[in-house]
Parts: structure tokens; C-alpha cells; sequence
């Protein structure tokens, strides 16, 4: 088990939402906390308020990823790294422009990739080290009018499972997060009537949590955890009528207003 006093903790997205809470509490037991993102200002703002560190990271370009492990590294090998920069597009998937959906790819599930291939091989030549992937309940239950977030919080989920098994024996634990909606700015605006949700802080808890138990899969809250079998196991036609009851008739059903600052951030 790693110990969080002093232990090298590297965040990305950790300026704000999930990331900024999970920074926190690794920080609060202990850990040299190392927070990317890729508004340094607002990633400094964060920093400075919970004792952490912050650098520039664009998690969908190698090289920007490799130069943040390297700033972390200068506290120390890294041995926790937390994937959890991500975004959140919605509107019916052919309302939504092309280059958007690549780019949802290329941070939600490109970053996860960038972050394994150039952490995991430090952690397993000294046969210590803990992956935590921030996935999603999407990864269990599909949405209509967020089909791509859908589709990378899937992928993040078997890609997980995946290396995970590549893994066993190694020292090096991974971990996937599946959290429930959270009131973040990801989800501003968002018809969450009749959801579970979460505040950020207890995910960023139960993110921190991993490092003592390192169970393979954390959905949040635990009795989520069957919705996936269920997802599989009822008639798609009767489960679509149960979803608009959840999440509106209209797919992407949000109001802009409220979520207007969010998509101009996303978007820059």
C-alpha cells in the first residue's frame, strides 16, 4: 500500500470540480500534490489555496503530459496518478460538429492513454505505483444527447479493465472511478431531476480512498454498481421510455443560459 504522507500525486484537470477536490484531499492527507490543467491561472489559484503545485498540461498532447510528469517528478517519483480531465458535450449526436466529437475523444479517452503510457513504466520498473481513471456511470448507462461523453466514459471503463489485468503482478494498482452526476460545471445547466447526484467533494474522497484500497472498480454511490447489468438486460425500447422519465424528452435537454459559461471555456 502507498503511503499519502509524502507520496508524489499527480491530478490532471485538477483546477476545478472533481479534479480540484480530489487535489484537495490528497493533499489534506499528506501528498505532494502536482495539479495539471490546462488553464494554468486557474490551476495556480488552486495550488496556492491547498498547498499543491501547478503546471501547464494539455492531456491530449504527449509531449505536454511527458514535460508535467517531468515537474512532478522533481518532488519525487510519481506514484499516484489521477486521470480525470475530461469534458462534456450534449445536444443529439449529428447537432454537434464533427471536429467536436474528436476533440470530446481525444481528451476524455486520448488523455487517459497519454497519462498510462508515460506514467506506468516508472511505476512498474520500481513495482509501486496507483492509476486512478475517472470514468463515469456513462461508462455503465448510456445517456441520449450525450452519446460521445457516453462513448469515452465506455471506452475509459474497458480500457481500464483492460491494463488492468496487464498489471497483476506488478506492484502497480489501477483503479476506475465511476462517479454519479456531480454538481460541477460540467453539468450546469443539465436537467439532473430524479438522478442520484453527487457533491464534488465526495468523490474527490473516495478517489483518495483508492490509494489504501485500490479496489478495481468504485461506482459512486456503491448501489450504482448493478446498473450496468441492467442497462444490458432490459429491451432497449421499454429502458428508452424508463430514460426520458430521468433525463427529459428532448436528448441534450439543458438550459444554455446556465451552461453558456462552461461551453464558451470548452470551446476556447
Amino acid at each position: 500500500m502507498i503511503r499519502l504522507d509524502g507520496a508524489v500525486a499527480c491530478v490532471t484537470g485538477g483546477a476545478r470540480g472533481i479534479g480540484r477536490a480530489t487535489a484537495g484531499a490528497l493533499a489534506a492527507r499528506g501528498a505532494q500534490v502536482w495539479i495539471g490543467d490546462i488553464d494554468l491561472a486557474a490551476a495556480q489559484e488552486t495550488a496556492a489555496e491547498i498547498g499543491a503545485h501547478a503546471a501547464h498540461l494539455d492531456v491530449t498532447a504527449p509531449g505536454s503530459f511527458a514535460e508535467f510528469l517531468i515537474a512532478a517528478a522533481t518532488s519525487g517519483p510519481v506514484d499516484i496518478l489521477v486521470n480525470n480531465a475530461g469534458i462534456m458535450r450534449l445536444a443529439p449526436f449529428l447537432d454537434l460538429d464533427l471536429a467536436g466529437h474528436h476533440r470530446e475523444m481525444a481528451i476524455n479517452v486520448g488523455g487517459v492513454i497519454n497519462g498510462m503510457s508515460l506514467a506506468l513504466p516508472g511505476m512498474v520498473a520500481r513495482g509501486q505505483g496507483h492509476i486512478v481513471n475517472v470514468a463515469s456511470m456513462a461508462a455503465k448507462v448510456t445517456t441520449p444527447g450525450a452519446a460521445v461523453y457516453c462513448a469515452s466514459k465506455f471506452a475509459v471503463g474497458a480500457l481500464s479493465r483492460a491494463v488492468r489485468a496487464e498489471l497483476a503482478g506488478t506492484g502497480v494498482t489501477l483503479t476506475t472511478v465511476m462517479p454519479a452526476a456531480v454538481h460541477t460545471e460540467l453539468t450546469s445547466g443539465v436537467n439532473l431531476k430524479l438522478q442520484p447526484t453527487l457533491q464534488p467533494r465526495e468523490v474527490g474522497e473516495a478517489i483518495a480512498d483508492t490509494v489504501r484500497h485500490r479496489r478495481s472498480e468504485v461506482t459512486i454511490p456503491r448501489w450504482l454498481a448493478p446498473m450496468g447489468t441492467v442497462e444490458q438486460g432490459i429491451p432497449e425500447t421499454a429502458l428508452r421510455a424508463v430514460k426520458r422519465q430521468f433525463v427529459g424528452r428532448d436528448p441534450g435537454q439543458y438550459d444554455q443560459q446556465q451552461r453558456r459559461s462552461y461551453l464558451d471555456r470548452i470551446q476556447r
